[in-house]
């Protein structure tokens, strides 16, 4: 297969080895570590798969544990914790190699009638995604053509993502940058109809580019990496039905980073305006050094899924 969309499809087609087990194949890339939003995806849709189809996922909360080696198989492990009349919730726990790398609960709920219903008005100065660029060719229009590796990582991104604000390359740009940042995003195929596989297909989006935030005051989101980041945990809530193959909205802050951590928060909007999902993470962040990297928590998303910034040598 050679869309992008289909193969994120395939990677999140789980093999049932047992009734509540479950693997995953993690794809060969040149990382040094498996991208966490694959890990979140695959585990939900294990989750998923032990739910009746009437109760969607409501929220999920995770942990990164240690660093995914690619290229091995992953296996969660799925706990039945609670069938209850309105909530079924699940315990999901992910194992390569004998050693745990990832948790996640998830809460799934069979969706209510009758009960109140709000929603705080979302920013409205967002441009259309049609009248952007897409980030691969707004990093070529600046660096005048990609390496060739950055290149193929770009051919198989499975989402298409465009920022709402231009990218900054000079330490003059970041004086005027504040810890937020927008991008739009839809796959870069049809994902099909079952509403799991677009539920995990977001999940996997969601860790993409969310630690933008927190490095947006500091440095360039491409070029030069001052930093080692990863993803330290996760939490999601879903709030309305949605499609990952139409365009939505991330709308992304840094409420505080400190003490080597940052915090980011997200909220998820179609271009009607409605919020659909709003994300929370924190994440690690080490001053970049060319070592190789100790044992630790999953890779952010940014720069590991996309078209990656460069780290120093």
């Amino acid at each position: 297969m050679t869309n992008p969309a289909e193969r994120l499809v395939d990677l999140l087609d789980l093999e049932q080895i047992e009734v509540n087990i479950f693997r995953g194949r993690s794809p060969q890339e040149s990382l040094q570590r498996v991208f966490g939003g694959q890990v979140a995806g695959q585990a939900l849709v294990a989750a998923g798969r032990t739910v009746e189809s009437d109760r969607p996922v409501h929220s999920l909360h995770a942990y990164f544990l240690r660093p995914g080696i690619p290229g091995v198989p992953i296996v969660y492990q799925v706990e039945r914790v609670r069938d209850g009349r309105s909530f079924t919730t699940r315990r999901v726990t992910a194992v390569q190699q004998g050693r745990t790398i990832f948790n996640l609960t998830a809460s799934f709920h069979h969706p209510e009638e009758g009960s109140i219903e709000h929603q705080l008005p979302p920013r409205l100065d967002f441009p259309h995604p049609d009248t952007l660029p897409k980030v691969a060719d707004e990093i070529r229009e600046h660096l005048g053509a990609l390496p060739e590796a950055l290149e193929r990582m770009a051919r198989r991104q499975p989402f298409d993502i465009r920022y709402v604000d231009r990218l900054r390359w000079t330490p003059e740009e970041l004086k005027t940058a504040d810890s937020r940042s927008a991008v739009w995003m839809r796959a870069v195929g049809p994902l099909g109809d079952d509403p799991l596989v677009h539920t995990c297909a977001l999940t996997y989006a969601s860790d993409m580019t969310l630690l933008d935030a927190v490095r947006i005051p500091v440095e360039p989101l491409w070029g030069v990496r001052g930093f080692d980041m990863a993803s330290l945990d996760h939490a999601m809530w879903f709030h309305r039905p949605f499609r990952a193959d139409e365009w939505f909205l991330y709308d992304q802050e840094s409420p505080i980073a400190h003490g080597g951590r940052g915090l980011a928060r997200g909220r998820i909007y179609d271009l009607e305006g409605r919020l659909l999902v709003s994300v929370v993470q924190e994440g690690l962040f080490r001053p970049y050094t060319a070592s190789a990297p100790e044992p630790g928590p999953e890779p952010a998303g940014t720069g590991t899924s996309t078209v990656p910034s460069t780290p120093k040598s």
